[in-house]
This record gives structure tokens, sequence and C-alpha cells, in this order.
């Protein structure tokens, strides 16, 4: 099995559903609306996209501002290529692509274990909000 990896490459939001469904990230974004499916594409300007041949197997996306800091909203490997290093190859390239920003995600739950095996470090000081409502 040859992997290729590609910068920026042109993804059809086909091409992302499918990239999410066959990974465990299909559980947690909203596959069934290609709108919002299509404008997370459009205003994200990290990808990297791993390919066997033509067949997109893995994909990692999200946002940079080049110096500080770049945000993975997406790191997704097809399933039935896990477990061969792809997820790590994804994440040294977008490293490699802004050296200078720290790399930061937040883990799927089925993930969690992962990142602190490959070098990542865990963060206590996380925090997230949902609905607007919940500023107080």
């Amino acid at each position: 099995m040859v992997i290729t990896l590609k910068e920026n490459p042109s993804l059809r939001v086909e091409e992302f559903i499918e990239i999410l469904e066959k990974s465990t990230l299909g559980q947690r974004r909203p596959l069934h609306d290609v709108a919002a499916m299509q404008t997370m594409l459009e205003n994200a300007n990290v990808y990297v996209g791993a390919y066997e041949g033509e067949k997109l197997v893995g994909l990692a996306r999200g946002m940079t501002d080049v110096v500080y800091t770049t945000y993975l909203a997406d790191l997704a490997v097809d399933e039935a290529y896990q477990h061969q290093g792809i997820g790590k190859l994804l994440l040294k390239k977008v490293k490699n692509m802004y050296p200078r920003a720290k790399l930061i995600l937040l883990a799927a739950p089925a993930a969690i274990e992962y990142y602190p095996k490959i070098g990542m470090r865990r963060h206590d000081y996380c925090f997230f909000i949902d609905d607007e409502n919940e500023i107080q």
C-alpha cells in the first residue's frame, strides 16, 4: 500500500462526507446537512488528504493563522486504513506546513488514548460552549 499526501486537495462535499462516514467522526458531524458540510469545507484553510491511488483514505481539515495556532477540526482516517500510521502522517504534514504554529485539536472520545501515544500532550485548560444562551 502506497499512501500519498496532498496539500489542499480539491474536495467535493460528497468526498468529505464519505471520509467522515468511514471514520469515527461521522457520528459527531452533521453529515445529513449537505449545506452545512459544504460550509465547513469552504471555511477551513488547512487541508491534507491521504490517498491510496485516487481513493481518499484520510483527511486533516482545520484553520490556521500560520504563526501561532493551527486548529484541526477533523482528523479522519477510513476505519479500514486505521492502525497503519496514516493519522500520524497527516499530523506531521500539517505541522510541517505551519512549523511555527501550535497544533491543537479536540479528541474524539474513541481517540483520547491515541494522541498521547504519538507525542501530543494533554491540556487541562480547554473550554467550549455550544449555544450563546449558555453564556452567563
